[in-house]
């Protein structure tokens, strides 16, 4: 195994964002936050990382998790993840907002993926005063994943070279 596979097989990141107000009564995901939450995902483990995502786990809203079951493998999954990454809804997740939480208080880099012009909490839009806080502007589906990839990857290079990347 050489270096280069060895480092891409120790990537990962979760990726966060609204669920159950995206799933409809038959257990059926918003089709366009599906699509946005797929490409994503397909784009980060084609590169060769690890990702963690609770609507692929449950999946897409068909199987839902207890609270006590996705709130310990969410922890846990970020406490492991390389890079944060999530949208944090809006109107805002109360769900993804305690996991930006965790995210900043485990010094995890995060990278917040917003709205062009929607309204973020305040502690959301000075979140990067004081944790390592990337905002990208989602765009359409393509262009956000070469963003996110593109960002990711900074990152995760980053906290490999310094020893703080899982």
């Amino acid at each position: 195994m050489t270096t280069t596979t060895a480092v891409q097989q120790t990537r990962s990141v979760f990726l966060a964002g609204p669920f159950k107000g995206l799933v409809d009564a038959n257990g059926v995901m918003n089709t366009e936050a599906r699509t946005r939450f797929e490409a994503l995902i397909e784009r980060l483990e084609a590169e060769g990382y690890h990702v963690y995502n609770a609507h692929r786990r449950e999946s897409l809203g068909a199987k839902f998790l207890t609270p006590d079951e996705c709130t310990r493998l969410d922890y846990d999954e970020i406490s492991a993840s390389t890079v944060f990454i999530a949208f944090p809804g809006h109107p805002a997740s109360p769900g993804t907002h305690i996991e930006i939480g965790w995210a900043s208080a485990l010094g995890k880099p995060i990278v917040l993926l917003l709205e062009d012009e929607a309204d973020y909490a305040f502690l959301v839009r000075g979140l990067h005063t004081i944790a390592d806080v990337t905002y990208l502007t989602i765009s359409d589906t393509e262009s956000l994943a070469a963003k996110v990839l593109n960002t990711v990857n900074r990152l995760a290079q980053h906290g490999m070279e310094t020893g703080t990347g899982t």
